[in-house]
C-alpha cells in the first residue's frame, strides 16, 4: 500500500510541541513529497519554525519527526529539513495606534483579491470563533487566506490561532504577519501585553485599523477575512469607507435578542453600500455527547427566517459543542481537525467558494 499524505500527517500529530499542539496543527509542515522507491516510498518534507532563533533549538523535533514517519509501513527513507519563517530577534514591529493618515480613496492591499468582513450586531455570538474556523476551513479548501483581528478592544485571534511569536518589521514600517494552520494572520493582540487594556478614542482606532490593513505584508491572498468588533461603531465605519470591502458575513445566534442587533448590523452595511453576502446561524444545535439528544439551546431557525425576510442566503447553521471551545482555548481551531463541527465549517467554506464569494 502506498504511503499517503494523510498517513504522514497522522504520524506527526503524535509529536507534542512545547506549549501544546503538534507540527501539523501548528502549520509547520512544508513541501511534503512522497516518491516511490525500490523497496518502499521516500518521504521528504520541511519543518518551518516561526523564527531563526526557534529553528536553532529544533533538532530534537526534527529527529522525532523523522523517526515517527520512518515507522509508517511502506516508508523506505525519510528526509526532514529545518527552515525558519520570519526575521531574527532584534527586529521590532512598528507601534500600532495613531491618528489616521489621509488617503485618496478606499484601499486594498496589493495581492489581495477579496476582503470579507465577519460581523455581528452584539458580542457573545461566536463571531471570532466563526472567523478563525472559516479562515482555516478555506485554507483547507486550497484558498490563500489571511485573517485580521480588528477587534481592537478585545482581540482574541492570537489565542484562538495558537500564536506565540511576535510579528516583526524589517524597516520599522511594514509588518510581517504570522502563518498558522495555513492562514496568514495578524492581530493587535500580538503587539501588546495580553493583560494590557487598550484605551483609545475613535481616531486612534481608525488609525490602527488603517495600519493593520495597509502596513502588513499580506502577500498574495484569495481572501482576507476581517474579524470585526461587535456593534456598529468606528471600526466598522472606517472599514466600509476606507477599504475596498467585498462584502460582509453576519453572524448571529437564533434567539430574538441577538437578531435585534444583527438587523442593525445589516442595516449599517447596506447604508454604507457594502453587500451583505449572507447570514450564519451560530450555536444552532447542541447534540448531547452522552445520550445523543438534540437541543436548541438558543432556539432554532431564527436566523433562517431573518435571511428569508431580507432576501439574503442562510450560509450555514453551525452547531455548538464543547470541542469548539476547547480547541479555541488550545490554539488549534476545531476546523483544523475532524468531526461534525469541522465538517460544518468545511461545508460553509465549500459553499462560499462554489458561489464565488471566497
Amino acid at each position: 500500500m502506498s504511503v499517503t499524505r494523510k498517513m504522514v500527517e497522522q504520524a506527526l500529530r503524535h509529536i507534542t510541541l512545547p506549549g501544546g499542539g503538534d507540527p501539523v496543527s501548528r502549520d509547520m509542515v512544508r513541501a511534503l513529497s512522497i516518491e516511490g522507491g525500490a523497496e518502499g516510498d521516500v518521504v521528504r518534507f520541511v519543518l518551518e519554525a516561526p523564527s531563526v532563533d526557534a529553528a536553532r533549538g529544533m533538532e530534537t523535533l526534527r529527529a522525532a519527526a523523522e523517526q515517527a514517519v520512518a515507522q509508517i509501513d511502506g516508508v523506505e527513507a525519510v528526509s526532514v529539513a529545518l527552515t525558519a519563517h520570519g526575521p531574527d530577534k532584534g527586529t521590532e514591529a512598528p507601534t500600532i495606534g495613531q491618528h489616521p493618515q489621509p488617503q485618496k480613496g478606499p484601499i486594498k492591499p496589493e495581492g489581495v483579491a477579496r476582503i470579507l468582513a465577519v460581523a455581528s450586531g452584539k458580542g457573545g455570538v461566536g463571531k471570532s470563533t466563526v472567523s478563525a474556523n472559516l479562515a482555516v476551513a478555506l485554507a483547507r479548501q486550497g484558498r490563500r487566506v489571511g485573517l485580521l483581528d480588528a477587534d481592537i478592544y478585545g482581540p482574541s485571534q492570537a489565542r484562538m490561532m495558537g500564536a506565540t511569536a511576535r510579528p516583526a518589521s524589517p524597516d520599522g514600517q511594514s509588518i510581517i504577519p504570522l502563518r498558522l494552520h495555513g492562514v496568514t494572520m495578524m492581530s493587535i493582540g500580538l503587539l501588546v501585553e495580553e493583560d494590557k487594556a487598550i484605551v483609545w478614542r475613535g481616531p486612534m482606532l481608525m488609525g490602527a485599523l488603517q495600519q493593520l490593513i495597509g502596513q502588513v505584508q499580506w502577500g498574495e491572498l484569495d481572501d482576507l477575512i476581517i474579524d470585526l468588533p461587535p456593534g456598529t461603531g468606528d471600526v466598522q465605519l472606517t472599514l466600509c469607507q476606507k477599504t475596498e470591502l467585498s462584502g460582509a458575513l453576519i453572524v448571529s445566534t437564533p434567539q430574538d435578542v441577538a437578531l435585534l442587533d444583527a438587523r442593525k448590523a445589516i442595516d449599517m452595511f447596506r447604508t454604507l453600500g457594502t453587500p451583505v453576502l449572507g447570514l450564519i446561524e451560530n450555536m444552532s444545535t447542541f447534540h448531547c455527547p452522552q445520550c445523543g439528544a438534540e437541543t436548541q439551546i438558543f432556539g432554532h431557525g431564527g436566523v433562517a427566517a431573518e435571511a428569508e425576510r431580507m432576501g439574503a442566503p442562510l450560509l450555514a447553521a453551525l452547531p455548538i459543542d464543547l470541542d469548539t471551545r476547547l480547541a479555541g482555548d488550545a490554539g488549534t481551531p476545531v476546523a483544523a481537525g475532524d468531526g461534525a463541527v469541522a465538517e460544518a465549517y468545511a461545508a460553509l467554506a465549500a459553499r462560499l467558494v462554489a458561489d464565488g464569494l471566497a
